[in-house]
């Protein structure tokens, strides 16, 4: 089994800052893509920032400047600084890794149970 936990979710006031943490355990080979992606009330899934094994990353426009993600392979985690936060931020946040999995080597996308970030005064 594979388990995905996220943490350092909370309510912090606009302009404030926040570090989540995403750690995965569990039978695991490798870990590829390892992403995050929120989810406010009433609107879809999407993609915050994903960052490949080799280290490079990608950012939603929305976030650009604002939020840095990085990744400690040797702990199976990916963290997910978010600074200068707006309201609009406010959303439930999950992580998503894609790993493969011993012994029958199978990639698939794993996710987290999500962690709440809420920006308001």
């Amino acid at each position: 089994q594979v388990h995905l936990v996220e943490s350092g979710g909370g309510l912090v006031h606009p302009g404030g800052s926040l570090r989540l943490s995403c750690a995965a355990s569990g039978s695991i080979l490798s870990i590829s893509t390892m992403a995050w992606y929120r989810q406010a009330p009433g609107k879809q899934r999407e993609l915050v920032a994903f960052i490949i094994t080799g280290g490079a990353t990608n950012y939603a426009d929305s976030v650009k400047g604002r939020f840095t993600i990085s990744r400690d392979n040797g702990k199976n985690t990916v963290y997910l600084q978010m600074n200068s936060l707006k309201p609009e931020d406010t959303a439930v946040y999950y992580c998503k890794a894609r790993l493969t999995r011993w012994p029958l080597d199978i990639t698939d996308d794993y996710w987290g149970q999500g962690t709440q970030v809420t920006v308001a005064s």
